[in-house]
């Protein structure tokens, strides 16, 4: 391990990564070489490995510490790192949403250079979030048409109420003339998934309620705000490596802090978190299980690849792939 450098710590692609940690209660430390967690048991210290090489966002929840060498190592590595509450929710560093990222500007340029050429273009940026409109769109259907477990859940892209949603949401987006009707006709789309989710699974008294409550006893609300943070780690994860700022939103307010990682966390949410959401609140699942499932979906559905090319398709606009895809992020 003393010859291991740090650049062969990320060897391995951010968007081929198969790990996201949630930890709490343990010491996250660095140890010959590696990053370890120390659980206290009764009789003894256990230590686990966490393989950073291998890692794409570490959340540390309730009664967690970590050593200043673990984070050097997890720098290294490239690995993102979150505080967060229990259960991984909500997501917070002292009181605002924030990721601990690496600091290191060796990331490529040609990504932020693309975004910035469309970015201050009204026109440009509003063609641009319709576009990612449509990709979460055509990944849901995607993601619905072949997990044979949605389908057993009645989970059916091809069912008259989500039909009738979809061709709804496709007129209204092609007719938007600002970002705020794109975010309207979203919220009238996610109210449809909601209801025809809770339909499904029997929740007839399912109201969204975004803020964590630790008095919930609504488990839909708790696992879908868990299962949406988690799509915030991948997507700050993505964003990240591209080396684009938070702050250059396509959808979300040009003013509201980490923007941009909500619209890329979107893409994924409708078509994984919320059906796992419900499907998991119905089987009276914890949150544990919850998490173990849809972290399963996303390495599954490869969520983390299809939020790298959405994100690489909208900042090139056409230029060519050849330089990028030889390049070694």
């Amino acid at each position: 391990m003393d010859d291991l450098s740090p650049s062969d710590l990320k060897t391995i692609l951010h968007s081929k990564r198969a790990n996201m940690y949630y930890l709490e209660y343990c010491r996250v430390m660095q140890k010959d070489g590696r990053v370890l967690y120390l659980t206290e048991a009764k009789n003894e210290n256990q230590y686990f490995n966490i393989p950073i090489a291998n890692t794409t966002v570490l959340l540390l929840g309730n009664g967690t510490s970590i050593t200043q060498a673990a984070m050097r190592m997890l720098a290294q590595a490239g690995v993102l790192v979150g505080f967060a509450g229990g259960g991984g929710t909500p997501l917070y560093m002292a009181c605002e949403i924030e990721w601990l990222t690496p600091q290191s500007e060796y990331r490529p340029t040609e990504y932020l250079h693309g975004w910035m050429q469309f970015w201050f273009d009204d026109e440009k940026r509003l063609a641009t979030a319709k576009a990612f409109q449509l990709a979460r769109i055509s990944y849901l259907e995607t993601v619905w048409q072949k997990d044979r477990e949605l389908k057993t859940e009645g989970f059916e892209v091809s069912s008259e109420q989500i039909q009738g949603a979809l061709a709804v949401f496709h007129t209204r987006t092609d007719a938007a003339k600002k970002q705020a009707d794109l975010l309207l006709t979203e919220a009238q789309l996610t109210k449809a998934l909601y209801k025809f989710a809770a339909n499904n699974t029997n929740a007839v008294e399912f109201s969204r309620q975004h803020q964590p409550d630790k008095n919930s006893t609504s488990k839909a609300n708790d696992f879908l705000n868990h299962g949406n943070y988690l799509a915030y780690g991948l997507a700050a994860s993505c964003l990240w490596v591209l080396g684009i700022p938070h702050g250059f939103a396509v959808m979300h307010g040009k003013t509201r802090r980490g923007a941009l990682v909500f619209d890329v966390a979107d893409l994924i949410k409708d078509a994984l978190v919320l059906p796992w959401a419900f499907i998991c609140a119905k089987e009276n699942a914890t949150e544990q299980e919850f998490r173990q499932q849809i972290l399963q979906a996303f390495t599954d559905h490869k969520a983390l690849d299809f939020m790298f090319n959405t994100v690489k398709q909208a900042a090139l606009q056409g230029h060519a792939l050849e330089d990028i895809e030889a390049q070694n992020l």
